[in-house]
């Protein structure tokens, strides 16, 4: 009969257990030292090992010929207790044995000497299920059992345990398993099948299992039903990762206020039997990876998609403000909460969406944040005076035409004053920084990520001043952003008082904090024919010191 792998390759030994050295190297040595407890306490995430480490751990106290700690697996002990005919190694399941009659049923039992092995070991699993009576019968025993007994309990959910049970065990946490050692196992798994995995796949596998081997271990098995060769397409279309592009429909179709559009999109899935509360609950993902790409530097580790997956949510993470995709995550959690609650899906999901295209119809604070941040990057336009000749003189050259009537009224007024925080007091000129200060914030810069973002809120309040800007890129150093643009045109802008506060407050919008604003300039080597004394000059002028020329 086949076996599946999680259950084929379980671990015979402490050293085969991956991801938990916490615990297998503490286990070890106490077993060694011959410091064996009454009680442990396996606690942690599904699929991390518990299970598996108490039954090494069973193994090893009553193995014949314990090598370092772990079971040797040759004596009949031990491959006993692999074929399950040692029957004093007891495996119970709180879940269905979770009554009071149950543990004293245990308790008559503890009292008889083990019949093969050394020590009678009782496997208490998901032990927080039992009642409160249960806990109370099995208090005393636990406390102090026979010498010939042994009690380990695992639990995923320890803060349900009392206090009681706590201070008698020996407590040990499994951590979630990293990918990278997940991703090592099944390549190692694989390869003992008579198979192959790429890399990528067995990181998209270990991505996917959340820290859980025995869940990864279940999706690789399901991958070597579909190909012998396991590629990133073949685990796509195993997990269910592909097809995904109403989610995308859908968010664009917020992002657009069209909510006739969005609910064509649920009619369309609805028809093709799509489950709304699914269907909601993988929407609300979505935001989710939105949330964490918009709000992290590298968020790739903790969004678990394909490449192309990643850049396409990329794309629409810059395209949607914070705060829409905040109200997004909260209207569709309510949403979920009401369809478990009795209500009916479709109908719940349709207003949610509606809400979440119309923020106007939602009275919640989240819909409040979305309209006003939204009358703040500029949606209602008003005509504000003429601009100044200079100004109107430099935006033209930007662009290289002049500007037409049209485009001299349709600028979008900033926040008022009352609205910005105050910043500190920064030099006028953007481009006036001394040399020193300019080489020594550009030693420490990085790369600004939100800088496209910056560009089209720029762009709102005036498309003439953003147009200088095409081709820039900005990095931030400290509490500046420094500026790497193409021409000299956009520096220029930046001298100008006015332009400079709409840049610094569109950077405020996009980052929530308050920069000072300075150039970016690549290192140039010195020419050969360089006069020393005109470069002496132009540092003395950029340190502020006035050159007499005779």
């Amino acid at each position: 009969m086949y076996q599946v792998l999680y259950r084929k390759w379980r671990p015979k030994a402490f050293a085969d257990v991956v991801g938990q050295p916490q615990v297998t190297v503490t286990l070890k040595n106490e077993l060694m030292a011959g410091r064996i407890a009454h009680a442990y306490l396996f606690t942690g995430s599904r699929g991390t090992g518990k299970t598996t480490c108490a039954k090494i751990l069973a193994k090893a106290v009553n193995c014949l010929h314990p090598v370092d700690g772990d079971p040797c697996g040759e004596c009949e002990i031990c491959r006993g207790v692999d074929s399950g005919s040692v029957m004093d190694i007891v495996e119970i399941d709180a879940a269905s044995n979770n009554g009071v009659d149950n543990i004293r049923s245990l308790r008559e039992e503890a009292n008889f000497t083990p019949a093969a092995a050394k020590y009678r070991v009782y496997i208490i699993d998901e032990v927080h299920m039992l009642s409160t009576g249960a806990f109370n019968a099995l208090l005393k025993t636990l406390e102090e059992p026979p010498a010939h007994v042994i009690f380990i309990l695992a639990t995923t959910e320890v803060h349900k345990l009392p206090a009681t049970i706590l201070s008698r065990c020996q407590r040990f946490d499994f951590h979630r398993i990293a990918p990278e050692e997940i991703a090592s196992r099944l390549t190692y798994v694989t390869e003992q099948e008579g198979a192959h995995i790429e890399l990528q796949a067995a990181l998209l596998i270990a991505r996917l299992a959340d820290g859980a081997l025995r869940d990864a271990l279940s999706l690789l098995d399901q991958c070597l039903g579909r190909s012998k060769d396991i590629t990133v397409e073949v685990v796509n279309e195993t997990a269910g990762l592909v097809g995904r592009d109403h989610l995308f429909e859908l968010t664009d179709a917020m992002r657009e206020s069209d909510s006739s559009r969005a609910l064509e999109l649920i009619d369309q899935l609805h028809n093709s039997s799509k489950d709304m509360a699914r269907l909601c609950e993988e929407l609300s993902s979505h935001f989710r990876n939105l949330m964490l790409i918009k709000t992290m530097k590298d968020a790739r580790g903790m969004v678990v998609v394909s490449d192309a997956e990643y850049e396409r949510l990329t794309k629409q993470a810059l395209a949607i403000p914070l705060p829409a995709i905040l109200h997004g995550l909260d209207t569709l959690q309510t949403a979920l909460e009401k369809m478990y609650r009795g209500g009916n899906r479709r109908i719940e999901f349709e207003m949610a969406m509606l809400r979440l295209c119309s923020p106007e119809l939602d009275s919640t604070q989240e819909a409040l944040i979305r309209r006003i941040e939204a009358l703040e990057r500029g949606s209602v336009r008003v005509t504000p005076p003429r601009a100044k000749p200079v100004e109107q003189k430099a935006q033209a050259t930007s662009t290289g035409t002049e500007p037409g009537p049209e485009e001299e009224s349709e600028t979008v007024p900033l926040p008022s004053e009352a609205e910005v925080p105050p910043e500190r007091p920064t030099r006028n000129p953007a481009a006036a920084l001394p040399k020193k200060e300019v080489d020594m914030l550009q030693e420490k810069a990085e790369r600004l990520a939100e800088w496209p973002e910056i560009l089209r809120v720029l762009r709102d309040y005036s498309r003439s001043i953003a147009s200088a800007f095409n081709g820039s890129t900005a990095y931030v150093s400290g509490g500046y952003v420094l500026i790497d643009a193409p021409n000299e045109i956009a520096f220029r802008l930046l001298r100008e008082p006015a332009q400079r506060d709409h840049m610094r407050r569109a950077i405020q919008q996009v980052t929530g904090r308050v920069y000072n604003l300075g150039p970016y300039k690549p290192v140039k080597t010195e020419q050969a024919g360089e006069d020393p004394l005109k470069r002496l000059a132009g540092l003395a002028q950029q340190e502020g010191i006035e050159v007499i020329q005779k």
